[in-house]
């Protein structure tokens, strides 16, 4: 490495460990509080509005929904 980007590696280095042991302590936090997330869709009806993003499984009667009407 360049003698002259070493002081610049040493403070990214430092913002970078500070980000980790914030993230860290924040997933402990929302860990202990059992915190969820609400889904706006359940799996089937992403399929169903989103078709080409979520393709269905081949033995899943959506996927043989989706092949008979295209």
């Amino acid at each position: 490495m360049n003698a002259r980007y070493w002081p610049c590696f040493s403070v990214k280095r430092a913002v970078a460990e500070a980000l980790d042991m914030a993230i860290a302590q924040w997933e402990r936090r929302r860990n202990r509080e059992g915190a969820g997330i609400d889904w706006m869709f359940t799996v089937d009806r992403s399929r169903e509005k989103l078709g080409r993003a979520y393709p269905a499984r081949a033995g899943h009667p959506l996927h043989r929904a989706l092949r008979a009407a295209a």
